[in-house]
């Protein structure tokens, strides 16, 4: 896709949330030692972060249906600088906390609403990309940014990675208002078409599919640095490469996927499942190997992204009369499916069942998936199919 302005804006937007919404990771112990917490309720910046997502997507996008596209967009950049500036100055947990669900806010809402402009910004046939490019912010928000943000947060204190995202915000401001054209509120923007159009079955299943293909990268991704180094006996420096190499098939996971999905969600769909089951049946038989597991984990991240372009094209597409709320529960989606996947993946280490079946965890997840999108096609396809001859 040759550049677009409005796009790389976008993508700037969606960098500076992914380095907020993962960067804390890495922080954490230093977070946990400087305001005397422990690991576990620093851990909860995460979590509530997420939770706070999953509540504010429906929430913003409901209460700003009448507000215009771009003024909408600079003002939930506000809010993500608020809220990084807040955890820049904060002095205790508390307020940190607050900081963090304050800044979540804006998420959802960010890239349902990004999503929805980006598609407007090229013609039809390449709306998928034009998601994509949004959504490459932050897939290399994992690659630079958050490696970035942990050094900044080891040498300088972890205050200057949150000065550094507010930074980040108001850069998102500027490029929004300076490259995005005036665009209105939708004429038709009601609560009740929303939530009626977030009660269709076609998006509900839409939605549900975005669960269960997020549940099924973060059953195993949440829990990869423990498996690479008990199962794999991999060093501290072939764990750190490794992430880095996940996050490079990320980024080229997510514009095949947009390419792709231009062509037909569907089959984009059905392909990228299928491959994401076989490598993580793969990673589980062979993660004890290192060169071949470095292979499966670059496979694993194409895969895993590759799915981030169609499905958010999929959840649009059957609510295309009224897209916002559902485009932007879908975000929301995308993390309660990183919740599920974690809570899985936790589960059957609990069990005692080994990594190798945490990895089939996952690969089955992405199976069920995949045979839901292949009963949805053949469904549709026997609707449309022309009757077939009686028999006298």
């Amino acid at each position: 896709m040759t550049l677009n302005p409005g796009l790389l804006a976008l993508a700037i937007g969606a960098f500076g949330i992914g380095v907020t919404e993962f960067a804390p990771m890495g922080l954490l112990p230093i977070i946990a030692n400087d305001l005397g917490v422990s690991i576990p309720s620093a851990g909860l910046l995460i979590s509530a972060y997420a939770l706070g997502v999953v509540i504010g997507a429906p929430l913003m996008t409901l209460t700003t249906g009448r507000v215009p596209r771009r003024t909408l967009l600079i003002a939930l950049a506000g809010i993500f600088t608020a809220g990084n500036l807040l955890a820049a100055l904060s002095e205790g947990y508390g307020m940190l906390l607050a900081a963090r669900i304050l800044t979540s806010f804006n998420h959802g809402a960010f890239f349902g609403v990004g999503s929805i402009v980006a598609a407007s910004l090229v013609p039809p046939q390449r709306q998928a990309g034009a998601v994509a490019a949004m959504f490459m912010g932050l897939t290399i928000a994992n690659v630079v940014g958050v490696p970035l943000a942990t050094w900044a947060g080891e040498h300088l204190g972890w205050r200057a990675a949150f000065w550094g995202i507010a930074a980040l915000g108001v850069v998102t401001m500027a490029a929004l208002r300076l490259t995005l054209p005036p665009l209105p509120a939708p004429k038709d923007a009601r609560v009740m078409t929303e939530l009626r159009a977030l009660g269709r079955g076609a998006v509900l299943g839409a939605l549900a599919l975005t669960v269960i293909a997020s549940s099924a990268m973060f059953t195993v991704f949440t829990y990869i640095a423990p498996i690479l180094r008990d199962a794999t006996n991999a060093s501290p420096v072939f764990i750190t490469a490794m992430l880095f190499t996940y996050g490079v098939g990320l980024t080229l996971g997510n514009w095949l996927g947009g390419r792709f999905a231009d062509r037909s969600v569907d089959r984009t769909l059905i392909a990228t499942l299928a491959s994401l089951t076989a490598v993580l049946i793969a990673f589980a038989l062979l993660m004890g190997q290192a060169a071949v597991s470095a292979v499966l984990i670059f496979l694993w991240g194409i895969a895993s992204f590759a799915l981030v372009p169609p499905l958010q094209v999929r959840v649009m597409s059957a609510a295309s009369d009224a897209p916002n709320l559902a485009s932007a529960v879908n975000i929301g989606a995308f993390n309660l499916g990183n919740a599920a996947g974690a809570a899985l993946g936790g589960g059957v280490i609990a069990m005692g069942w080994g990594y190798p079946a945490v990895a089939l965890a996952g690969a089955a997840t992405s199976a069920i998936g995949l045979v839901a999108v292949l009963a949805g096609t053949r469904r549709i396809a026997g609707r449309t199919s022309p009757a077939a001859p009686q028999r006298g």
